[in-house]
C-alpha cells in the first residue's frame, strides 16, 4: 500500500536514513494517527528489529520484557533465558544488531511510554544502550514512537540525565488535512464530494485508522451508522479506549473534555474546575498539558488578556461528536445518524464542528488570504461590555497591521448576508475596535462552505474563504 500525504515527514525520515550518522529519531502524534504505519511502510526492508510496547492498565514490566524477548526471537536473536531486566533485554538487542548484515540497521521501538513502568528502570537501560553502543555506530538508526506526547517531551526532549540532547531528529505526525483525506478516499475508491468529506472530517477527524473503516459501497451517513450506532459498532466505545490507553490516570482527562464539549469557545482553568467539579493543583495542570500536547485540546489567549488567563478549547472532532451523540445513547435505531438529518441538535453540532474544522486548517485560511509569509498570531475574543454579547472565535492578528475577524458558517448553499446579520457583523467589528483600542485595520473574513452570495450585504466583508480553499494541499 502507498503512503498518502506525509510528504514532509517522508522527506525527513529519508534524510535521516541517508545521513551516514547514528540517528535517534523520536516521532510523536496522537493514537491512531499512523505513526507505526509510516515507519513500517517506509523501512519495511531495512528494519532490523521492531517492537511495540503493550498499552493499557494492568500491564506489568515482566509482561513487557517477555514480549520483548519473544520478538527478539522472531528476528533471529536470543530469547532465552528470559530477561530479568531491561539491561539484559538491551544486551540481547545489541547482539542481534551486531549480527545483522544490513548496511543501515533500523531499530524501531513503538509505544515507548508504556515500557517506562514504575520501577522498571527502562529509561536508564535505554540511556546506556544509546550512549555506550548505538551512538558509536554510524549505521544505526533508532526510531522511537509514543502517543503520550507529555511523556516524550519530559523524558526525551527535555531529559536532564543521560539522554539530554541525544535526540537527533524530532517529527510530530498530525492528523490528515482535508486535502489528504480527499487523496486517501480517491486512492481507495471512496466516492464523496467535498461537503461530504468535510462532514466525515467533522465526525472522525483526519485519523487514518478511522478513515480506513469506511466502506466504499456506503454513503457518508450510512458509514457513520455502521461505525457508531449498529450493534457491536467498532467505534462505539472508542472514546474510553483512546483516553485510557493514552493516559494512565484518564478519569480527570475525560472529565475535562466533557466539560469543554459543552462550551465551544472554551473555558478558563477556573471554569473547568467549576464545571467538571475537580480540584485545582498539579494533577489538573498535568492533565491539561497532556491533553494539549496530544492534540485534543487547544490552549489560547483572549486578544486582550494575559497568558495566565488562558482558555482551553476542545479541538478533537471525534471527542466532540462522541460526547454529543454516542455517550449515553442507548438507541436501537441502526439508522440513527441517517434519521437525524433534519434534527436541530445535529444542525447546532454542525456549526460548532465546522468551526473546529476551520481552526484545524488555520494554515490553509492564511494561505487563501495571501498571508502565509507574514508573522501572525491567532486569538479568540469575548466582549466584556456589549449587549448583546460579542464573541470572535477566530481572530488573526497580522504583523502588517491588519486583523482578520473570521466568521464561520456551515451551510448547504452560498451564504447570504442579510440586513440583520450585517448589523451583527458591524456591531461585532465596532465593539472589538472600541473595547480593544486596536489601531490595526480590522477586516471581516467569511469562511463558508460554498462562498458568500452576490445578493444581500456582501460588500460589508473584506475577504472570504470557501471549503474548497481548505482542501488545498
Amino acid at each position: 500500500m502507498s503512503i498518502i500525504g506525509r510528504i514532509y515527514e517522508q522527506g525527513e525520515l529519508r534524510r535521516y536514513y541517508e545521513s551516514g550518522k547514528p540517528e535517534f529519531i523520536a516521532i510523536t502524534g496522537r493514537r491512531r494517527v499512523g505513526k507505526t504505519y509510516l515507519v513500517r511502510e517506509m523501512f519495511s526492508d531495512e528494519i532490523t528489529f521492531y517492537f511495540s510496547g503493550a498499552t493499557g492498565k494492568g500491564i506489568s514490566n515482566a509482561f513487557q520484557l517477555r514480549r520483548f524477548d519473544e520478538t527478539l526471537g522472531d528476528y533471529g536473536g536470543s530469547s532465552q533465558p528470559y530477561s530479568q531486566n531491561w539491561d539484559d533485554a538491551f544486551r540481547k538487542l545489541r547482539k542481534l544488531i551486531e549480527a545483522s548484515p544490513k548496511d543501515r540497521r533500523v531499530i524501531f521501538i513503538d509505544e515507548l511510554p508504556w515500557l517506562d513502568l514504575p520501577k522498571s528502570d527502562f529509561l536508564p537501560a535505554l540511556d546506556y544502550f544509546w550512549n555506550t553502543f548505538a551512538s558509536a555506530n554510524s549505521d544505526i538508526m533508532l526510531i522511537v514512537c509514543g502517543s503520550t506526547a507529555s511523556w516524550m517531551v519530559k523524558n526525551l526532549f527535555e531529559n536532564k540525565g543521560g539522554l539530554h540532547n541525544r535526540i537527533t531528529g524530532r517529527i510530530n505526525l498530525s492528523p490528515f488535512t482535508l486535502g489528504e483525506c480527499e487523496a486517501y478516499f480517491k486512492e481507495y475508491g471512496i466516492v464523496m464530494n467535498r461537503y461530504q468529506i468535510a462532514e466525515i472530517y467533522m465526525i472522525l477527524g483526519g485519523i487514518p485508522y478511522y478513515l480506513n473503516m469506511l466502506k466504499k459501497n456506503l454513503g457518508p451517513t450510512q458509514n457513520i451508522d455502521q461505525l457508531l450506532f449498529v450493534d457491536n459498532a467498532p467505534l462505539k466505545n472508542e472514546f474510553n479506549e483512546v483516553y485510557s490507553s493514552l493516559f494512565r490516570s484518564s478519569e480527570m482527562h475525560m472529565s475535562i473534555v466533557r466539560a469543554l464539549s459543552a462550551k465551544a469557545s472554551g473555558l478558563t482553568r477556573e471554569e473547568i474546575i467549576s464545571t467538571a467539579k475537580i480540584q485545582s493543583g498539579g494533577n489538573l495542570t498535568k492533565a491539561l498539558n497532556e491533553l494539549t500536547q496530544c492534540g485534543f485540546v487547544d490552549k489560547y489567549t483572549d486578544f486582550t488578556k494575559a497568558k495566565k488567563n488562558a482558555y482551553y478549547r476542545l479541538i478533537d472532532p471525534f471527542t466532540l461528536y462522541w460526547l454529543r451523540f454516542v455517550d449515553g445513547n442507548n438507541t436501537k435505531d441502526e439508522y440513527y445518524w441517517t434519521n437525524l438529518l433534519d434534527d436541530g441538535g445535529r444542525r447546532a453540532w454542525s456549526g460548532i464542528a465546522f468551526e473546529q474544522l476551520c481552526l484545524l486548517h488555520t494554515a490553509k485560511i492564511k494561505q487563501k488570504l495571501g498571508i502565509s509569509g507574514i508573522s501572525t498570531q491567532v486569538f479568540s475574543w469575548r466582549s466584556k461590555n456589549s449587549n448583546p454579547g460579542a464573541q470572535i472565535d477566530l481572530l488573526i492578528s497580522r504583523k502588517d497591521g491588519v486583523i482578520n475577524i473570521c466568521e464561520m458558517k456551515y451551510v448547504i448553499s452560498p451564504f447570504t448576508i442579510d440586513k440583520k446579520y450585517d448589523q451583527e457583523l458591524q456591531n461585532k467589528r465596532n465593539t472589538f475596535i472600541s473595547e480593544t483600542g486596536t489601531r490595526s485595520a480590522v477586516h471581516i473574513t467569511m469562511i463558508t462552505t460554498y462562498g458568500v452570495s452576490e445578493k444581500g450585504y456582501r460588500a460589508s466583508i473584506q475577504s472570504e474563504v470557501t471549503l474548497d480553499d481548505l482542501f488545498v494541499v
